[in-house]
Parts: C-alpha cells; sequence; structure tokens
C-alpha cells in the first residue's frame, strides 16, 4: 500500500513541478485576473507564461542539468570475456509502448529511448548463452493492455532472439521495483566467482536514468556493470537552438530523475 502511494505520489510531484506544465497556471491566473479586472496582475502572470516558455524552449537551459546527470556513471569498461565474467545482461523498460497501443495495432512500438532495446538485442545476439533479463511492466498510474515485458517477448520472437536465456519481470511499475522484483531472479540465474559472489550484471539503460539505477542495485548488494545509452545531449551546448518539443522533453526527464533521486534518499532507498 505505501510502495502505491509513493509511486503515486512522484507522478503528482513530477507533473506539479514541470516548467512546461507552470504555462497553464500562468495563464489560468492570468485569466482569473483578467475577470476581476485587474489587468496589471493578468500582464504580469502572462508575462511568467511567456518567460516560461522560452525558458523550455531554449535547450541551453535545459541541457546544462541533464548533461550534468548524464555524465555521472560513465561506460563501464568491459572485460574480454564477457561470457565468462558477467552473470547475465539487464535491460530496463521505458523504450516500449506496449499497453493498450500494442493490443488495438497488434505491433510493437519502440519510442525516443529505442537505444535500451537496440543496445539490449545487440549484446544478447553477441552473448547467447548469457542469460538476459527485461524487467519493466508499466509507468502509468492505471496501466491498459500488455506490459513493456510481454511487449519486449513479442520483439524477442519477431527478431529470432534466443529464447532460451531470456527471463522477464512484468509487475514494477518503477526503478526501485525493478530492483526489487529483478534481485531473486538475478540471485538464482547468475553466475559466481570463486569466492562465491555474484558476479556482475550487464545493466543497459538511459544514461540520465543510470545514475539512479545504480544506486539502488549498489543498495540491493547487486553487482552491475553500467552501459549507458540514449544520451540526450553532446559535450557542448547548443547556445542558439530553441525547440519547445526538445526542450520539454530534456526538462521532463531532469525532473523525472530529481524527484527520483529525492523521494528514494528521503525514503532510504538508496
Amino acid at each position: 500500500m505505501m510502495d502505491t502511494i509513493f509511486f503515486i505520489l512522484s507522478k503528482v510531484v513530477q507533473f506539479c513541478i514541470e516548467p512546461l506544465n507552470w504555462v497553464i497556471a500562468f495563464v489560468l491566473m492570468g485569466l482569473l485576473f483578467l475577470s476581476l479586472r485587474k489587468p496589471h496582475l493578468c500582464k504580469r502572470f502572462l508575462v511568467l507564461a511567456v518567460f516560461d516558455l522560452l525558458l523550455v524552449g531554449w535547450l541551453p537551459a535545459s541541457e546544462l542539468p541533464l548533461r550534468a546527470i548524464e555524465n555521472l556513471i560513465p561506460k563501464a569498461a568491459l572485460p574480454n570475456d564477457l561470457n565468462n565474467e558477467i552473470g547475465g545482461i539487464i535491460i530496463l523498460g521505458g523504450a516500449i509502448s506496449g499497453e493498450q497501443i500494442a493490443v488495438d495495432r497488434g505491433e510493437i512500438s519502440i519510442h525516443s529511448s529505442a537505444e535500451r532495446v537496440t543496445k539490449g538485442f545487440e549484446f544478447v545476439r553477441k552473448h547467447p548463452n548469457l542469460p538476459y533479463i527485461f524487467s519493466g511492466a508499466s509507468g502509468r498510474i492505471t496501466p491498459r493492455g500488455i506490459s513493456e515485458a510481454d511487449a519486449f517477448k513479442q520483439l524477442v520472437q519477431e527478431q529470432g532472439l534466443n529464447e532460451a536465456q531470456a527471463h522477464y519481470e512484468n509487475q514494477s511499475r518503477n526503478t526501485y521495483e525493478n530492483v526489487l522484483y529483478m534481485k531473486p531472479m538475478i540471485q538464482e540465474l547468475g553466475a559466481k566467482d570463486n569466492a562465491g559472489q555474484l558476479k556482475p550484471w550487464l545493466l543497459i539503460t538511459s544514461a540520465s536514468h543510470m545514475y539512479r539505477s545504480v544506486k539502488i542495485f549498489k543498495k540491493q548488494d547487486l553487482p552491475v556493470l553500467p552501459l549507458p545509452v540514449d544520451y540526450q545531449t553532446a559535450n557542448r551546448l547548443q547556445w542558439t537552438e530553441f525547440n519547445l518539443v526538445d526542450g520539454a522533453q530534456n526538462w521532463h526527464d531532469v525532473v523525472h530523475e530529481a524527484v527520483g533521486l529525492l523521494a528514494y534518499w528521503i525514503t532510504g532507498k538508496i
């Protein structure tokens, strides 16, 4: 019950503090003061709405914090003999549009974080003897249709990948639950070294999501080798670029990670 409350509350907080959503509040406040015949206050809130749009659309404003988050965890140096040095491959959900779209259209769609899937497929093909786990059900408060894990299973079949080593976790709603529900699977499937310790698993997820993910795995005493993908920023900022769509997505990623890190730190999950 507490995990469900935590999940819903994190979604509400994120919605409330995403900059693009403030525009709606500023415009509504402007209209309210206009109806109350207070044009000076109306103008102030409309100016705030315009400033907020500029903040969202001017890409360096969002790229700077997002780049900092993406750079927190570099790519791990992978061992030469990957088959014998790691326990398996973990692919975190967040890239597949399963749910009702997959049911209605009969096709699995992969959205902006597609590299989680494509990089996962690359390593599964190169190392068919390693077990791999895809983790993810739905990030929605009210999920519909099939889970992400079930959608990934369909993609594995369509791509003709080795299904004998495939394992799926289809209950988790967030990163903490990803790790929590995978832990028994990792402990059962993972190979151990001479000292009886679990060998690290290769962890594939978005660069902006990697820091929080690694912290949770460490908290659960599960060793991982981070392989961040889906970078959204370059080494140089785009000082003259203005794009509301890209800016809104960048701010969404920044706020999502900031809220997640704060919430997990407060609740002792990291």
